[in-house]
């Protein structure tokens, strides 16, 4: 069928097994061709094409909500919804999202870019349900990898122990981003293995449980199929919590998954499903994938399989710059070691893994559990190196301020895809860390310029002896080899000399971008390189109050508790009155599209901000 035609999922009801296939066909090459063009979740969408078909034609949604963890997987959903013709514009300023939206659709109700929170939220939902005395189903849809979030374990434990019925589809496809690591994993790996298991049918229970005889033959049943499940499902974790089980069962057969599906409906309490799926599938070149590659891809040719967005010769990636450098200085310093919670590839430290294997540490979707265990290795006098992504920083707030700070421990924090990081939307945006991190003591924050700079901010972290932030941002970066010093911790350097009365204060990449111009004399400013942002440079903005009128802050973060608010907070303490002005992103989420569009939509990009300067400056 024409995939762009579908409105609602009401025609899926009408749809025998031998049309499902078919649509499930016509899906996977609508999505493989769209997302060449767009870029996007492939592999994990390719994955559920048959699960999210049979959910829409045995539940009725939106009056059943369906909740996907994460959302990227929800491409499928999107479709049977009505919404395959906005495709094109699939994470695009003002276009598709690339995760479930509440104000896209009513067959949205929860939006999530974060892992490991659809379990909480269905059971919220179903408890406020019961309450209300309404009548409808609440699923969640949660992969593996998800599972080894500590959130979602928590509300296994909570759902076990309630009457309110949540139906909880467990995706196992054995990769997260990159391969599922842990014990959960391998239990996960002995119930897939395992011969399937089905619980009884309510026609049953509600035919037996009529009379007494009845009763009595279906708890004999029932303690028969207690000790069948124990051995079949080998204890199933899931068990442990109270929770009943279902499954495994193949996840691209419609004809188990109705029938799994239907019984669950009909089910009485919570229950877990256990789909098997194959993530890829039906598209070689994903479902081959063993590192993740395919998770999240950019635009590529759909014959070959081969990215149509390669990188320029001489550049790395902001990520592979730092692993480098790490293999480089692990070589001869035998405590450093690395962590990860589960973003092996996606922070590029595949280099790392096979010449250090012993010395780096997945720690699967836990970034709470991953800082406070390189918390234990720094105080047992190892230097461990713990990457993760900036929107993902903050879920382990408490244990950086808790664990790491308060015992000023030398743990170093590679804060990757910092600023803004674009298609993924609001849950990605990096842009948050600056200010939750700022009110924490012993911490230092910094952020290099170039590549030359981030190698040498890991060796002066190292040195420091405390707990120190790096962020580098999503991106590719021009490469040398320049051999890398120390810098002294909260020395600022300043760029230009000219005589002028105006000064631009900025960070990162944006150093080199605004001191570009002022080398061409397009803007009559000096330019200082505040590659420290806690601690400020003190000492530079007492000199700077006495030599200059005008200060602008050029940041690429939010404003609030930002670089610039810091500097207007040591002023106002020392009573110094300075015209400063501060760009920077005010107080609201950034929503998905390109990192150039949305720069130029919140006023931060280069042209705007050396635009307003330089009219600024000639008013003088």
């Amino acid at each position: 069928m024409i995939v762009t035609d579908i409105e609602n999922p009401k025609f899926l009801k009408k749809l025998n097994r031998s049309d499902c296939i078919s649509l499930a066909k016509d899906i996977r090459n609508f999505l493989v061709h769209s997302l060449s063009k767009t870029g996007g979740h492939l592999s994990s969408n390719l994955g559920v094409v048959e699960l999210t078909i049979a959910l829409h034609k045995v539940f009725d949604s939106p009056n059943d909500k369906f909740i996907f963890d994460v959302g990227h997987q929800s491409y499928i959903h999107k479709i049977l919804t009505g919404r395959a013709n906005q495709f094109d514009s699939l994470r695009q300023y003002n276009g598709l999202s690339g995760f479930q939206k509440i104000k896209e659709s009513e067959y949205d109700c929860w939006e999530s870019g974060h892992s490991s929170t659809s379990l909480s939220a269905a059971f919220g939902m179903a408890v406020a349900r019961d309450l209300k005395k309404e009548n409808y189903s609440v699923i969640a849809i949660i992969g593996d990898g998800a599972l080894t979030g500590g959130m979602a374990l928590e509300a296994l434990n909570n759902i076990g122990d309630s009457k309110s019925k949540v139906i909880i589809v467990f995706n196992d496809n054995e990769m997260s981003i990159s391969k599922n690591v842990g014990g959960l994993n391998s239990t996960f790996s002995q119930l897939r293995s395992s011969r399937p298991y089905i619980e009884l049918k309510k026609d049953i229970k509600g035919v037996l449980g009529s009379n007494k005889t009845g009763k009595v033959v279906l708890q004999g049943m029932r303690s028969f199929r207690d000790v069948i499940k124990k051995g079949v499902v080998k204890d199933s974790v899931f068990g442990e919590y109270g929770l009943d089980y279902l499954g495994p069962i193949n996840g691209h057969s419609f004809g188990e998954l109705f029938s799994a599906l239907e019984m669950a409906k009909s089910h009485e309490g919570s229950i877990v499903i256990h789909v098997v799926t194959k993530k890829g599938m039906g598209y070689p070149p994903a479902q081959g994938d063993k590192n993740g590659s395919w998770h999240g891809v950019g635009k590529f040719n759909v014959k070959t399989g081969e990215s149509l967005e390669q990188m320029p010769p001489n550049m790395k990636t902001w990520s592979e710059v730092a692993s480098d450098e790490l293999c480089e200085i692990a070589r001869t310093n035998d405590r450093i070691c690395v962590i990860t919670p589960a973003m092996l590839c996606g922070s590029k430290l595949e280099k790392f893994n096979a010449e250090f294997p012993n010395r780096i540490f997945d720690c699967g979707i836990a970034e709470q559990h991953a800082m406070t265990f390189a918390a234990g290795m720094a105080i047992n006098g190892f230097i461990p190196f713990i990457s993760i992504y900036s929107s993902f920083l903050q879920r382990c707030y408490d244990q950086i301020h808790h664990d790491v700070a308060r015992l000023d421990l030398p743990v170093i924090i590679g804060i990757d895809r910092c600023g803004i990081v674009g298609e993924d939307g609001e849950t990605h945006q990096g842009i948050y860390d600056i200010s939750f991190l700022s009110a924490i003591p012993n911490i230092i924050i910094s952020q290099p310029k170039d590549d030359y700079e981030l190698r040498c901010l890991l060796h002066t972290a190292i040195d420091s002896h405390h707990p120190f932030a790096i962020r580098y941002p999503r991106g590719s970066i021009s490469y040398n080899d320049k051999i890398p010093t120390k810098f002294e911790v909260g020395k600022w350097e300043k760029l230009s000399y000219k005589k002028t009365n105006n000064l631009v204060i900025t960070y990162g990449p944006e150093v080199d971008r605004v001191f570009a111009k002022v080398k061409d004399n397009e803007i009559d400013v000096d330019v200082v390189n505040a590659r420290f942002i806690k601690p400020l440079d003190e000492e530079m903005l007492m000199n700077i109050a006495s030599h200059y009128k005008k200060v602008y802050v050029y940041e690429t973060d939010c404003k609030i508790g930002g670089l610039g608010s810091q500097i207007l907070s040591f002023y106002n303490n020392n009573n110094v009155n300075m015209n400063i002005k501060v760009f920077g992103i005010d107080d609201h989420f950034v929503q998905h599209g390109s990192i150039p569009k949305l720069r130029q939509v919140e006023g931060i990009d280069i042209t705007s901000v050396l635009e307003y300067i330089e009219a600024d400056t000639k008013d003088d």
